[in-house]
């Protein structure tokens, strides 16, 4: 079968979306697929570094970017999107003009992977698949009283654009054209038009790499220090871990909190923890390589994610495959990925913000003051990251694609 991919984000080396980008790409290849990859222009220089040092068969990179007078287009947020629609349309009409040379089964939009964001892929007249596709998670209104009145805006505004995103024509023929849409989470099929929700299959757009795996659990070095990593926003929810860490603190004076990560947010963060009284117990890393990333992972007793509106969840998934117990909140793509064998999902669902803080200082004491638990939810964290790489993760959504074109191929 031969795949046309569309993967505006998808770079070697990186998380996110380019990280899914490039290993659904280069998985695809190693199960067989011949695979052509629609891409930014700016990716190639690293795309090409990677398939020299380790060359995929079957792999095919089409590079794809606006003129030089649109790239300021990148440098601001809301132009930002006006870039990568207008992307869109120069990667659909290369598309087609490689489907005139080249005989595809089967075309598949996979970064962004946004669901409000429409792809122009569906027009070619191929089997369309999407996907998977996040966004739609929302942060519970209870737990949004604490924001800074600018977040509390920004997270209304979202919220009427998701509700208003299946109004857009371009959107609505998306979902129309597709064969298989696949979702992250709940919360994004529940905005899939009614028309086409039929076709949607929960699914998880991440993996882990194997070379990444730990042979087994580690006593920590550090063993009354809980980690975070990840963008110092307020929607990735680490006030309530500050918050949780303060309560814990009142008990066990050895608890801290290893921050690794920059964002906007930083400043309002740091000024909470000092409101707190807990400034000397959080350590503040800053961003930090990939490969020093790997090694807190293992130095700490669990790593905290309180993230109130993920769809993803890769650094949950880099923290089971460190054999490192999680304690996340239950909602979005963490509280779909995290097996309750290996850490604690404190449930948002009517739950006041005191509450859920509580609920997380509650898992963070019992990790601390059970060791036994601790280690035994560690092998547990393993045996799970065993059975999500990403490997497993592509030739899963595939077997879906494979059976969709078998049920077109009868109608």
């Amino acid at each position: 079968m031969r795949i046309l991919l569309s993967a505006y984000a998808c770079e070697p080396g990186k998380g996110s979306e380019p990280g899914v980008g490039w290993h659904w790409a280069t998985e695809l290849a190693k199960l067989g697929y011949q695979v052509d990859v629609l891409t930014r222009a700016n990716n190639r220089e690293l795309i090409e570094a990677a398939l020299v040092r380790d060359p995929v068969p079957g792999l095919c990179f089409h590079y794809c970017d606006l003129p030089r007078w649109a790239i300021w287009l990148k440098r601001g947020r809301r132009n930002y999107h006006l870039y990568y629609a207008l992307w869109q349309r120069g990667a659909f009409h290369m598309a087609r003009r490689l489907t005139q040379t080249a005989q595809y089964d089967v075309v598949h939009h996979l970064t962004f992977g946004v669901f409000r964001q429409p792809s122009l892929m569906g027009r070619l007249g191929l089997p369309f698949v999407l996907g998977p596709l996040g966004g739609g998670d929302s942060i519970p209104q209870n737990l949004r009283s604490s924001f800074p009145r600018k977040r509390r805006l920004t997270e209304f505004v979202r919220d009427t654009m998701n509700h208003l995103a299946c109004l857009n024509p371009s959107v609505r023929a998306m979902y129309r054209q597709a064969a298989l849409i696949l979702c992250r989470t709940e919360g994004t099929r529940s905005f899939v038009p009614p028309h086409s929700r039929q076709k949607t299959h929960l699914h998880r757009d991440v993996g882990i790499d194997p070379k990444t795996l730990v042979t087994h659990p580690q006593v920590p070095e550090q063993p009354a220090s809980f980690l975070y990593a990840g963008s110092l926003s307020y929607l990735k929810g680490i006030h309530l871990a500050l918050e949780a860490l303060a309560q814990v603190r009142l008990h066990r004076t050895d608890a801290t909190l290893t921050v690794i990560g920059g964002g906007e947010d930083e400043q309002w963060l740091k000024d909470l923890a000092a409101t707190l009284g807990i400034s000397s117990a959080v350590r503040w890393l800053g961003k930090l390589p990939q490969s020093q990333l790997w090694d807190h992972y293992a130095r700490h007793a669990a790593f905290v994610f309180p993230s109130m509106r993920d769809s993803g969840g890769t650094v949950v998934l880099e923290a089971l495959s460190q054999a490192l117990p999680v304690i996340c909140l239950d909602t979005g793509g963490p509280g779909a990925i995290l097996p309750p064998s290996c850490g604690f999902k404190v449930s948002v669902t009517d739950r006041t913000q005191a509450q859920v803080v509580a609920d997380l200082a509650g898992a963070m004491q019992l990790y601390l003051d059970n060791p036994g638990l601790r280690q035994q939810a560690a092998h547990c964290a393993l045996e799970a990251a065993r059975d999500r790489l990403w490997s497993d993760t592509v030739s899963t959504a595939y077997s879906l694609v494979e059976q969709t074109m078998r049920l077109h191929a009868q109608v």
